[in-house]
């Protein structure tokens, strides 16, 4: 998966356009990642990636980027 893809999937997950993010969009500006997109982003990334994350995981998150890092270090994501 490219970055272009991993946007549009983290857009799809939660309900945005892909235009409208960008590695720098802050989860602040993204009104669905909120507790229940928590959820949602822990089931998305077991079930199509195999990636667990915990909810100390989850916290440390507070931008795109740190969702695309997590798919590079796992292997999931080209550099």
């Amino acid at each position: 998966m490219n970055q272009e893809e991993a946007i549009n999937w983290i857009a799809g997950m939660f309900n945005e356009s892909a235009s409208d993010l960008s590695a720098g969009t802050l989860r602040e500006d993204i009104p669905e990642w909120d507790s229940l997109g928590l959820l949602t982003l822990k089931a998305e990334m077991d079930e199509k990636f195999g990636i667990i994350l915990s909810d100390e995981d989850t916290e440390k998150m507070t931008c795109v980027d740190d969702l695309l890092q997590t798919l590079r270090e796992n292997g999931k994501l080209e550099s």
